[in-house]
């Protein structure tokens, strides 16, 4: 799968996050070949876990692996400093990222560390969430710790 492939399988997972009722961010994680090895939405609000960030839910769903330093991280929103130093623990090189013009996370920590940060400036991703801030404030300054 290509990169925008793989973007649109997050934002799957983001829309699975906003029919339940919580929060529309997505993520996927591909191997080298690009198959998607885990997935994950932003579960926060269902599980009432706040580290429940789609990146940190998409990764303990990848389990235990040993090729973390061939994968590729897919958000559909910017990584928060949580979810990028998650994903800086495990040494995932590349990340794909769907926006960040609703929340600039933390990408300049990935370039710190080495890691390819590729930003789509999708406008799905770009609508979706800021329909989402303007509709549930309140959800969205929890999520980000305001």
């Amino acid at each position: 799968m290509d990169d925008q492939a793989l973007l649109q399988q997050a934002l799957e997972e983001a829309r699975t996050g906003l029919r339940e009722g919580g929060l529309p961010i997505g993520s996927v994680l591909a191997d080298k070949h690009g198959q998607i090895v885990a997935r994950g939405h932003n579960l926060r609000v269902q599980s009432g876990d706040p580290t429940a960030h789609a990146e940190t839910v998409c990764l303990r769903s990848a389990g235990r692996r040993r090729d973390w330093a061939e994968l590729t991280l897919v958000s559909t929103l910017s990584p928060c400093v949580m979810c990028t130093g998650t994903a800086l623990l495990f040494r995932i090189p590349r990340v794909i990222i769907g926006e960040n013009r609703n929340f600039q996370g933390a990408e300049d920590l990935f370039r710190q560390h080495g890691a390819s940060v590729i930003v789509l400036d999708d406008a799905e991703c770009i609508r979706m969430m800021r329909d989402f801030i303007s509709a549930h404030a309140d959800l969205w300054n929890e999520d980000i710790g305001k």
